[in-house]
């Protein structure tokens, strides 16, 4: 009797154990076939979506095609928008930086014309005044009033 539940499971288990690679080649084969057709539909569908092979679509079908072209183009338009406002800011954040550097620049320039007025006249009325001989009372105050660096304001 254990001699013939011994022979019992020998063939018992080795009927499963060659089975079961059976079963994995035929699952295998199987998602073979399932990718192979996924495959051979997104390929279909991206001819159409390309305007090749639409003979033998029906209307509803090119109806489908048809919106949803529409709603990839109003996606690619709204992100074509973004992007150009998005430019469109960083340029006028950009133009604004450059008339704030130049409001600046200007401001500094009339300062230094300024001054370099103010060294000029001050020399040019220097201690020894002119060869002219104008007044010589207004002179004085006009040196006075433009060399003497109390008297400035601001």
């Amino acid at each position: 009797m254990y001699k013939t539940l011994e022979r019992y499971r020998s063939c018992n288990y080795a009927s499963e154990a060659s089975s079961a690679p059976i079963e994995a080649e035929l699952n295998n084969y199987q998602e073979y076939l399932k990718l192979k057709t996924r495959i051979e539909f997104l390929q279909t569908t991206q001819r159409n979506l390309l305007g090749e092979d639409l003979g033998p679509l029906s209307t509803k079908e090119l109806e489908q095609l048809e919106n949803q072209i529409e709603i990839s183009l109003k996606h690619i338009r709204s992100s074509k928008n973004q992007q150009m406002l998005d430019q469109l800011f960083e340029l006028k954040r950009k133009e604004q930086q450059l008339q704030d550097s130049n409001k600046e620049l200007r401001r500094k320039i009339q300062e230094t014309s300024e001054e370099n007025v103010l060294r000029l006249s001050c020399q040019d009325l220097g201690p020894g005044g002119s060869s002219s001989h104008a007044d010589e009372a207004n002179q004085e105050l006009l040196r006075t009033a433009v060399c003497d660096p109390s008297l400035h304001i601001g």
